[in-house]
């Protein structure tokens, strides 16, 4: 039979088949022997093939195939630094929920899945949350933000997921694809989809006031299909985005606006650090690229992960 995950908890996998039925399957012993280097061997979003066992009176699958994916979103493995964790695959569209406080999104953070999105054609959206809680102050901030990812390119939207603000026009763009909604734990992911649909009636929680970080409300990746034509595959919130699989030449290539001005670098191999004559430093100069990117460039480059995490929540 064939199927999509629908839901990972890690050793048994919720699979639905296009006729809506939904079967518990496990995986084959193989899969974990044959040179899958993830710690999820099988993702949410993957089409995959599967035997139907019955034991009495339980019917269960076991996973015998998986299709190859269109794209996958993938990270370093929390405390396995040589290991990754494919958060899910097959996706339209990725969105991050990006919240400027409680807690804070570091651009660090933010420029980490972008990259990973630009590497794995993923079209990527920055959704700015919790604007009905900002002073004027702050939302200076968020447009500041918003003009910059534009700027290069990216869709951004204000939303307040707890009023209801410029939903539908997040609805507009979800429709008929599969979307994944990412971001750190405590951005309002849950509210966010309970707002979209509220017959899902996601479990959420409240911020921490002694580390501005959420509660993990989301303990594995799920997807849902909506009333609306769209999926959304809901994700544990991250602390950390560790970006994997990207070689240091390439890195500059899914910066897009360091892409458009590569062929105007003296060297085809330039890294834009020390080079003379590099474009992007000169854009740089001139403000035609944000420091901020370049600063996250060159964090990814030099594999700087222990500095960024410490970025993003600092040590009390």
């Amino acid at each position: 039979m064939k199927g999509t995950v629908y839901k990972s908890t890690g050793s048994w996998y919720l699979v639905k088949t296009e006729a809506g039925e939904s079967y518990n399957c496990r995986i084959k012993g193989k899969f974990r022997i044959q040179g899958i280097k993830s710690t999820n061997p099988v993702s949410v979003g993957d089409v995959v093939h599967f035997d139907v066992e019955e034991n009495g009176d339980e019917v269960t699958g076991v996973i015998k195939e998986i299709e190859e994916r269109q794209n996958y979103i993938i990270r370093k493995s929390v405390n396995l630094s040589k290991q990754t964790h494919i958060i899910a695959a097959n996706i339209d569209v990725a969105f991050l929920i990006v919240t400027l406080n409680n807690p804070p999104t570091f651009t660090t953070f933010i420029d980490r899945f972008l990259v990973t999105a630009e590497a794995y054609g993923i079209k990527a959206v920055l959704l700015f949350n919790k604007i009905d809680t900002y002073s004027e102050e702050e939302k200076d901030e968020i447009r500041y933000l918003a003009a910059m990812y534009r700027e290069i390119g990216y869709t951004c939207l204000g939303i307040s997921a707890k009023t209801g603000k410029n939903i539908d026009q997040l609805q507009e763009l979800m429709l008929g694809k599969t979307c994944l909604f990412s971001g750190h734990s405590g951005v309002g992911k849950s509210t966010l989809i309970n707002k979209i649909e509220p017959s899902l009636d996601l479990k959420t929680s409240q911020i921490s006031s002694q580390h501005m970080q959420g509660q993990h409300t989301t303990t594995f990746a799920e997807m849902f299909d909506l009333n609306m034509d769209a999926k959304i595959i809901d994700t544990p919130g991250i602390k950390g985005f560790g970006v994997v699989e990207i070689e240091k030449f390439e890195l500059g290539d899914y910066f897009p606006e360091f892409f458009k001005l590569k062929h105007l670098c003296k060297f085809n191999n330039c890294l834009h650090i020390e080079e003379p004559k590099c474009a992007i430093k000169d854009a740089l100069d001139e403000g035609d690229i944000s420091w901020s990117r370049y600063k996250s460039y060159l964090q990814i480059l030099e594999g700087d992960e222990e500095h960024y995490r410490t970025d993003i929540y600092p040590k009390k």
